[in-house]
């Protein structure tokens, strides 16, 4: 029996960059960045029974990621949710199955080459630093320094009950979150055995080896409260953030300024820097009245009840990131809505570079034809604009 073969040596992708850069030096370097946010979700992130193929399986997922790469796309996230059974409910069970990042990142790192992954890990839900940096740098090797950490705090009480937890207050779970990797960050570095005492967590001779590939992984959170952003600008590389003002680009693009300059404002003051990426939800078409027809035909045939469910589990978690999205933004999903033909995608593209994002995670709603149709017609155009790099 042949054995099976992997597409290149594992350790091939740690030698890719032999200058001593960091995959993720290269991203932070482009003029835009472009990730994409994978569906790893029953409905990704549209509880709408419109037709689509849009799959929460590790193979569409993987070809989802492999498609990205071959278009030059610069990361790929994965979101993590705890839900009970039947998700957000309705007769499609919205976000009912759902994919675990940390190893479908795993799963990735042997099928790609160049994409940085990002991996989302609540955690204060039973985690130990020990546990993660060791995880960790596993990933980081196996990907060849390419993978990423996506921190979350959690926010919603239902999710710490189903760890036996009851919910923190919000900047305490910030204070813990920086201790949770101050003392990651101490095992990365460590030369020997680790003793500390912290606050919450504590550790006695722990040891972590390999190191990560580059030092430490790619660090990333979400941030929108002055806790969340104070955490980012001491520890992230990319802070992944939300419009203030809703889904509609016109009011995300005048909202947004202020709040991309706290991040990186806060960041500098102790001479840090960090990107930050926002997620659109992309709907394409080769005229403005087809990509309408596409948002239309998504609300027309949304699940009412997964719709109020989804809805209201969000804007009923008091968090300020999503104050001014209403629920029918919700049905389409994806923080800003980005309809049109691919010039008007583009323009809506250089107007967030404009009020200070460094980039996008977009998400689709039939996500492989969609990205397809973002690689032929969008892509091009990014370039034009000098959004995008030449391709090689």
């Amino acid at each position: 029996m042949t054995e099976p073969r992997l597409p290149f040596r594992m350790s091939q992708a740690a030698d890719l960059n032999t200058d001593g850069r960091r995959p993720i030096d290269g991203v932070l370097d482009q003029p835009f960045m472009l990730g994409l946010f994978l569906p790893l979700q029953t409905g990704a992130w549209s509880p709408s029974t419109a037709p689509r193929e849009t799959s929460w399986s590790f193979d569409y997922n993987a070809e989802c990621a492999i498609r990205a790469e071959e278009l030059g796309f610069d990361l790929v996230f994965g979101l993590a949710q705890w839900l009970g059974k039947g998700g957000y409910g309705g007769e499609m069970e919205f976000r009912g199955d759902s994919m675990d990042p940390l190893l479908i990142t795993a799963g990735l790192a042997p099928v790609t080459r160049n994409i940085v992954l990002i991996s989302t890990v609540h955690v204060l839900y039973g985690w130990h630093p020990v546990h993660l940096a060791k995880f960790a740098a596993t990933l980081d090797h196996m990907s060849g320094g390419r993978w990423g950490l996506n921190i979350v705090t959690g926010y919603k009480p239902e999710e710490f009950r189903m760890f036996g937890l009851e919910q923190m207050e919000h900047d305490l779970r910030y204070e813990m979150v920086a201790e949770f990797v101050n003392m990651m960050d101490m095992l990365w570095q460590a030369k020997g055995n680790v003793t500390h005492q912290g606050r919450y967590w504590q550790m006695e001779d722990a040891f972590v080896a390999p190191k990560p590939v580059h030092g430490r992984p790619i660090l990333v959170n979400a941030g929108t409260s002055a806790a969340s952003i104070a955490y980012a600008a001491s520890k992230s590389d990319i802070v992944f953030i939300t419009s203030p003002a809703g889904a509609d680009p016109e009011k995300a693009c005048a909202a947004l300024p202020e709040h991309n300059w706290k991040i990186k404002e806060a960041a500098r003051r102790i001479g840090r820097g960090v990107r930050t990426i926002i997620n659109p939800h992309v709907i394409c078409r080769e005229t403005d009245e087809e990509a309408q027809a596409q948002r239309d035909r998504i609300i027309e045939q949304q699940d009412p009840v997964a719709a109020d469910n989804f809805a209201a589990s969000i804007t009923g978690g008091g968090k300020e990131s999503w104050s001014a999205t209403t629920r029918e933004m919700w049905v389409v999903g994806g923080n800003v809505h980005l309809v049109g033909t691919p010039e008007r995608i583009v323009e809506w593209f250089v107007r967030l570079q404009e009020a200070g994002c460094d980039g996008v995670q977009v998400n689709f709603y039939d996500f492989l034809p969609d990205l397809d149709f973002f690689g032929k017609r969008v892509l091009p155009l990014m370039v034009e604009a000098g959004l995008r790099p030449p391709p090689p």
